[in-house]
């Protein structure tokens, strides 16, 4: 099967904050956001399975800013890790200062995909080959997330999680 690297699926989506969207002190209702990463990360893993896509969990999303209304949001979404069937998606939300145009980060937040064939049934995906060194970073914490994740729902027994044991027996 075929290798691909991060920026073989990177998406970016660029929208302006509109009124409708907002809540009662003007900034951008959290659900929103979490539509606009939802749908620019199924892009991504489309890009990179090349396969209907359905959203399996939101694994982690951080409002660590508030985003007003009137701002220009970026979404930067890529493959950070493919499994089996699966993918984990890494996006970062950037909003733009009104009058520099200086860009910030203001959120960030983590999905997996899986790809599935035309009857819902999940397919294999091509491998991932991280280039950078925040590709790097982001392909390794993958797996521990992936781990812990499986461990909480009870599809994977502690002592099997070999990644999570590294960070407690150092």
């Amino acid at each position: 099967m075929e290798i691909k690297t991060p920026k073989d699926s990177r998406t970016i989506v660029t929208d302006l904050v509109l009124p409708s969207e907002t809540n009662p002190i003007g900034n951008m209702f959290g659900g929103e956001l979490l539509a606009r990463m939802d749908r620019a990360a199924s892009i991504t893993a489309r890009r990179h399975s090349r396969r209907i896509t359905v959203t399996v969990s939101v694994n982690h999303v951080a409002f660590n800013k508030m985003i007003p209304l009137g701002s220009v949001v970026t979404i930067e979404a890529q493959v950070s890790r493919a499994f089996k069937s699966s993918m984990e998606i890494f996006m970062d939300v950037w909003i733009e200062d009104r009058e520099s145009g200086v860009r910030s980060k203001a959120n960030e937040g983590i999905y997996t995909f899986v790809a599935v064939d035309e009857m819902g049934t999940p397919v294999p995906v091509p491998e991932l080959q991280p280039e950078t060194p925040l590709e790097k970073e982001r392909f390794v914490a993958a797996l521990r997330r992936r781990q812990l994740s499986l461990v909480l729902a009870g599809k994977m027994k502690a002592n099997d999680a070999t990644e999570l044991k590294i960070l407690f027996d150092s």
